[in-house]
């Protein structure tokens, strides 16, 4: 069977998934570069049996679904992938598994941009290869107040690191329950107190009808003009627009960013050119550990799909 391998930007799958000892029963292709658009997904892939893919890296849209006559197995890492079209390939008869995944990689990679945006390292850091030394003031964070949209796995492990710092820590979202942010030795308040109120603004609910577009500019301009947003979460639930906006109007001081609209975020995006913008590109869940988790466990997945026996399964067939 034909087995693509998408999106392996690092072209690490093959090692650290020990595809070979599959080579028997799989035949494996690595795509290391994303595709264009649909046309060209459908064209590339249009003979293989299996993908393999990185989570919202390329969507399996309902159209690459239709087109693909040959899928009969989409094994995503993590659990959850919202660019898969689970109602086509319902339809279509196409069994969805995933992987398990950590949280930690995201929760530690929040704090990097948190301490990043306080201390001012990326400024920092590019004037010292230019000759300067000691160019700007950072602020310390106790005392501060951090806000957390989105009081679930991840979140909870940023509060606890607040907490640590000794930031005053507040919640909030639509769903959450006093008792949660008790047991988190956080503060629930309402959507406007937390933007009034916080230093740092850090976004860690899931994307949903209910939360694209959860933070626009309104919401920016509550927030105080040397407060900082961060979101490690989707680029959607930001208002991208409003946001490059805040940036240049310096309503805000400044953002981090590891998410956004399209990603590859486009070469000639406006944020690129922000000085207040921090970016990377879509770091949170890539680390050595959860790449070991996502191939090894596509490897067992494949294993027990050739075997009859399908384990982890999203979606199971009609």
């Amino acid at each position: 069977m034909k087995v693509a391998i998408l999106d392996d930007y690092q072209n690490v799958s093959l090692i650290l998934g020990n595809f070979e000892k599959l080579k028997n029963d799989f035949d494996f292709q690595v795509f290391n570069q994303s595709f264009e658009n649909e046309d060209e997904t459908i064209e590339k892939l249009k003979d293989f049996e299996i993908l393999l893919v990185m989570r919202e890296r390329t969507p399996i849209t309902k159209k690459i679904i239709k087109n693909l006559k040959d899928l009969k197995l989409i094994i995503t890492s993590g659990m959850r992938n919202k660019s898969i079209d689970l109602v086509m390939a319902k339809k279509k008869n196409i069994l969805v598994c995933g992987t398990d995944s950590n949280s930690n990689s995201t929760t530690e990679l929040t704090w990097a941009l948190i301490l990043s945006l306080a201390r001012n390292i990326r400024e920092e850091s590019e004037n010292m290869y230019q000759g300067y030394w000691q160019t700007t003031l950072g602020y310390e964070l106790k005392g501060k107040t951090l806000g957390i949209i989105g009081l679930g796995k991840i979140g909870s492990q940023v509060a606890k690191v607040g907490i640590a710092f000794g930031m005053n820590v507040i919640a909030w979202s639509e769903n959450l329950k006093l008792s949660v942010a008790k047991d988190n030795q956080v503060l629930a308040v309402t959507k406007e107190e937390l933007l009034e109120k916080s230093d740092f603004v850090t976004i860690h609910t899931v994307l949903s009808d209910r939360t694209k577009n959860l933070i626009t500019k309104k919401d920016l301009e509550l927030m105080k003009e040397t407060a900082f947003l961060i979101n490690t979460s989707r680029g959607s639930i930001i208002n991208e627009f409003d946001l490059v906006e805040a940036l240049e109007k310096n309503i805000i001081a400044g953002a981090g960013l590891d998410v956004y609209d399209i990603e590859p975020l486009p070469e000639n995006h406006k944020l690129r050119f922000l000085p207040n913008a921090l970016l990377l590109p879509h770091l949170g869940y890539v680390t050595k550990e959860n790449y070991e988790i996502f191939y090894s466990q596509m490897f067992e997945n494949l294993q027990a799909f050739k075997d009859g026996k399908p384990i982890r399964i999203i979606q199971m067939l009609n």
